[in-house]
C-alpha cells in the first residue's frame, strides 16, 4: 500500500530529507537524498535485500508512511538528517550502524575555536587530544565521507582553524601562515590577520549554518557586508559579499558524487564485487569520421583506465548509428580478458537498444541493457529499460552517459584534426 501512495505522492527530484513512519506517525528511519523521488523509489526494488539488508527490508515492510523536507542542496540535506537523527534517535538508523561509529563536528571552547570532526567513541572515552572544551557539538552524522566532504564546501565559504596555533606575541610563534592560510582555508589566526572578535562572528556563522539557519546566517553576512561598505571598509564588504554568493550557489557536485558511490556500495557490499556500468556513444558527422566510444563507472567512480576507443572500420554516406553500435560491441565483446560489466547504458531510441540486445543474445552474454533518450537539446529525457534498474543507478547511467558523449566528441575532433589537413 505505501508503494502505491508513494506513486500519488510525487515526491520531487530535488535533494533533501526522508523520513519512514509506522502506524502511529513515529519516525522509524531517517535519509538524505540528492534525489528525494529517486531515493525513495529504490526503497521498493526488488534488490533491496541484497543491496541494504533485512532489518531495511523490516522497516520498509512495517512502514506506514514517508515524510520529505527539500533542500536547496545536497550539502543541507546532510546537515539537517544529522539534525533530526540527532532529535529523534530512529531505530533503525541506530540499528544500522553502532552509534559509537558515528561521526559529530565540534567547535572548542576557546579564545580561537577550532571546528575539527570526531567520532562519538573519542569524545566518549577521553581519547581526544584536545583539551578545551566544546561549545558547540553537531551530529551524529551517518556518513564519514559525507561529512568530510560537507566540511571542506564550508570550510571555503567560512574559513576556519582547526590545527594551527593562533599568533602570539613574545614566543616564537610569531605569525608564519600555516598550509591552509596559505591556500585560503583559514582565516589568518596563526597570523594575527583577524582579531578574535570577527573570528568570532565567523564561527558563530558557522554554527547558525550548521543548526539548519541558512537565512539567518544570509542575514548576518548580508548586514556585516552594509556595514563595512558603510565604513569604507570594501575588502571586508567585498568578502561578505563572496560568502553571499558562496551560501546561494552551494556547489556540491562531490556530494552527488558520493551518494551515486554510497547507493553503489551498498549494493556492491552485498555482492562481494563492484557494480561495473559500462556506457556507449557513437560521434560523427555525415558518417564521416566515424568513432565509437565505451566509458565506465564503477561503484559511482569514472574509471577512466578502463576507457577504450574504437575507430569505426566501415565508413558511408549516411550516418548508420544502430551498425555503428553493432560493430563497437561486437569488438569489446571479443575482449573476454575485459573486466565483464553488469550494466549497459546506450545512447539513442529504441532501435539502438534493440539492436544491443540483439547483440548481446547472439553472443550468448545475458548483461542489462538500458538507453537514454534525448531531447532536441540533446538532453536527457527518458530512459528505456527495466524501470527497477533505472531507478535504482540512475543517476550513475546519466553520469556514464553524459561521459560518453564527451568521450567520443573529444576522439570524433582528435581524428578529424588529424586527417583533415593531409586532404588539403
Amino acid at each position: 500500500m505505501l508503494k502505491e501512495e508513494l506513486k500519488k505522492a510525487k515526491l520531487p527530484d530535488k535533494p533533501g530529507v526522508y523520513r519512514f513512519l509506522d502506524a502511529k506517525g513515529g519516525i522509524m528511519y531517517i535519509g538524505k537524498a540528492t534525489s528525494l523521488a529517486d531515493r525513495v523509489r529504490s526503497y521498493f526494488a526488488n534488490d533491496l535485500l541484497h543491496t541494504r539488508g533485512k532489518h531495511i527490508v523490516d522497516m520498509v515492510t512495517l512502514a506506514k508512511g514517508v515524510m520529505h523536507t527539500a533542500t536547496d542542496s545536497v550539502l543541507e540535506a546532510v546537515i539537517l538528517e544529522a539534525s533530526l537523527i540527532k532529535e529523534h534517535q530512529p531505530y533503525y538508523n541506530t540499528k544500522e550502524k553502532d552509534n559509537k561509529s558515528f561521526n559529530y563536528i565540534v567547535i572548542t571552547e576557546e579564545e580561537f575555536p577550532r571546528v575539527i570532526s570526531i567520532r562519538e567513541r573519542t569524545m566518549l572515552s577521553g581519547d581526544s587530544d584536545l583539551k578545551s572544551k566544546y561549545k558547540y557539538i553537531f551530529g551524529p552524522f551517518p556518513h564519514g565521507t559525507n561529512l568530510a566532504m560537507a566540511l571542506k564546501l564550508i570550510r571555503k565559504i567560512f574559513p576556519f582553524r582547526d590545527t594551527c596555533l593562533p599568533r602570539q606575541t613574545g614566543t616564537l610563534h610569531q605569525g608564519k601562515p600555516c598550509f591552509n592560510r596559505q591556500i585560503g582555508l583559514c582565516p589568518g589566526v596563526c597570523t594575527g590577520e583577524i582579531s578574535a572578535k570577527d573570528y568570532g562572528e565567523q564561527i558563530r556563522n558557522i554554527a547558525l549554518f550548521f543548526e539548519g539557519k541558512k537565512k539567518v546566517v544570509l542575514t548576518r553576512v548580508e548586514k556585516a557586508m552594509h556595514a563595512h561598505a558603510k565604513r569604507h571598509e570594501f575588502e571586508k564588504a567585498q568578502e561578505c559579499k563572496n560568502t553571499l554568493f558562496g551560501l546561494m550557489h552551494i556547489n556540491d557536485v562531490s556530494l552527488i558524487s558520493d551518494e551515486i558511490r554510497e547507493v553503489s556500495r551498498e549494493s556492491s557490499r552485498k555482492r562481494g564485487k563492484a557494480f561495473r556500468i559500462e556506457a556507449y556513444d557513437i560521434a560523427h558527422i555525415g558518417g564521416k569520421y566515424t568513432v565509437g566510444v565505451m566509458v565506465v563507472v564503477e561503484d559511482g567512480h569514472i574509471k577512466k583506465s578502463d576507457y577504450r576507443k574504437f575507430k569505426i572500420r566501415i565508413e558511408s554516406e549516411k550516418s548508420d548509428d544502430t551498425l555503428h553500435l553493432d560493430e563497437v560491441l561486437r569488438r569489446r565483446f571479443s575482449h573476454t580478458e575485459w573486466t565483464s560489466p553488469d550494466l549497459l547504458v546506450i545512447d539513442g531510441s529504441t532501435a539502438q537498444k534493440r539492436r544491443a540486445e540483439k547483440v548481446m543474445k547472439e553472443l550468448g552474454a545475458s548483461i542489462d541493457i538500458v538507453s537514454v533518450v534525448k531531447d532536441e537539446r540533446h538532453k536527457p529525457k527518458a530512459i528505456l529499460g527495466n524501470k527497477e534498474i533505472v531507478e535504482s543507478y540512475k543517476r550513475g547511467i546519466l553520469l556514464g552517459n553524459a561521459e560518453s558523449h564527451r568521450f567520443a566528441v573529444a576522439y570524433h575532433r582528435q581524428l578529424r584534426d588529424r586527417i583533415t589537413p593531409s586532404k588539403k
